[in-house]
């Protein structure tokens, strides 16, 4: 008999409690336990609850957000699905604490693996789905995983789908011939308050002027210090992950 991990604190009482249990038991544990004790992992559940917080999280922000694109949204998904978003809620659950890891894992930090951390909170969004049905699964992610995260945002989400730092490219660009920062400045913004449009202009000591158009100012600045680098010739990195 397996000693059952102790439910971390979800807001959600399950009348299975199995489910949970093989939701915090992770490969490495269910490993070591031998093919006498027959432990299942939460492997299947990550399956299962990744496409549930996919289909949740896409339908929360198409009724949300229904004047942005299909582009904006999906960046937007792309970050309250990552691992590294996942994994801060389960650190805010203390997840990793009620885990049950191998000992390999446990001796290399794993509680506090970002991967395992994130692969727990989409099985444990499963164990609540076959637990208590859809709208259980629902209430729980969008208390947990997406309404905290779009009230820090604030009212400007879309900020948060530049998948590229332009701005501090742009300063490094620079810097590294010897030119001073670029100067930004707002030369216009319309519309009413909840939802204004901010127009940017970047000014390099080059002479260089460039404008950009954003939903907030701090979008419209990446915008502009995007096309400034374009004009520079300059390619775009890509921020990591």
């Amino acid at each position: 008999m397996t000693t059952q991990p102790n439910p971390p604190n979800l807001d959600y009482e399950f009348r299975d409690a199995e489910l949970l249990a093989r939701a915090l038991t992770h490969s490495s544990y269910a490993n070591e336990a031998g093919e006498t004790n027959r432990l299942r992992d939460n492997e299947q559940f990550e399956f299962l609850g990744d496409a549930v917080l996919s289909l949740v999280t896409s339908e929360h922000l198409w009724r949300s957000f229904p004047s942005y694109s299909e582009g904006e949204l999906s960046k937007l998904r792309a970050h309250l699905v990552s691992a590294r978003h996942l994994a801060k809620v389960a650190r805010s659950l203390r997840i990793g604490d009620r885990m049950r890891l191998g000992r390999g894992e446990e001796r290399t930090g794993g509680r506090n693996k970002q991967a395992i951390l994130a692969d727990a909170l989409e099985a444990i969004i499963a164990a609540i789905y076959l637990d208590g049905g859809v709208e259980s699964a629902r209430a729980f992610i969008t208390s947990r995983i997406l309404a905290p995260e779009l009230d820090r945002i604030g009212s400007d989400p879309a900020a948060l789908t530049a998948r590229t730092d332009h701005k501090s490219t742009l300063q490094e660009v620079l810097q590294a011939g010897g030119h001073p920062q670029p100067a930004y400045s707002v030369v216009d913004q319309r519309g009413p308050e909840h939802s204004k449009m901010f127009t940017v202009q970047v000014t390099l000591d080059s002479g260089v002027q460039v404008q950009a158009t954003g939903r907030s100012k701090k979008l419209a600045e990446q915008r502009a210090a995007e096309l400034a680098l374009q004009q520079l010739g300059r390619p775009i990195p890509q921020v990591k992950p």
